[in-house]
């Protein structure tokens, strides 16, 4: 277990901040749910979709999950200052995109849940190589040190409300592919043809 420095904690926010948006634009283009193919590696993605508690704007946060008794359960793993949380916490009514579905939701803080560790430590194995990119190995780590390594992290349950349909969820940009697909072979074809 290693301690992050502040200047570490803020890389890493910026690291995610880049490859949040390139995660979101995955999901929109109708592959997020196969991002988590190999979850002990890359993880288990699902999209959380909430309201800025300043703009009023919609925000996409993709977060690691894990579905415990079939319950779902995400962290901030930057505690309180995370803005997603802030907003959450602001406003808990939020949209799921996981799998295939898309649902409404309630997000909860429950990080005063007596079996706060061990929910915690099936996010973070659910997080792939993200928990250990921030130093905490959900894995190796016995409880006091999960305990420590975790301390101002944040423990939400997003309890499930109502099933949601319509544009704006996830595989609204699925229509890009045939477009690219007919312009690279429109480009190949006009290659070959050059060639001939």
């Amino acid at each position: 277990m290693t301690t992050m420095t502040p200047q570490t904690e803020q890389q890493l926010r910026q690291l995610f901040k880049v490859m949040n948006k390139f995660v979101i634009l995955l999901w929109r283009l109708g592959i997020g749910p196969s991002m988590g193919m190999y979850p002990e590696k890359t993880g288990q993605f699902l999209v959380i979709v909430h309201t800025g508690r300043k703009t009023g704007k919609t925000r996409y946060t993709p977060v690691n999950y894990a579905r415990v008794e079939g319950k779902l359960y995400v962290t901030a793993g930057f505690g309180e200052e995370a803005h997603w949380y802030k907003n959450i916490t602001t406003n808990p009514n939020v949209e799921v995109w996981v799998d295939n579905e898309r649902w409404g939701a309630v997000a909860e803080d429950v990080s005063d849940h007596p079996d706060r560790l061990p929910l915690l430590r099936e996010v973070l194995k659910g997080s792939g190589f993200a928990a250990v990119l921030a130093g905490v190995n959900p894995r190796t780590l016995n409880d006091a040190e999960l305990n420590a390594a975790s301390e101002k992290y944040r423990l939400i349950h997003l309890r499930r409300c109502d099933a949601r349909t319509g544009d704006g969820g996830p595989g609204d940009l699925v229509w890009v592919w045939p477009n690219v697909a007919g312009i690279l072979l429109a480009l190949a074809l006009v290659g070959w043809l050059r060639r001939r």
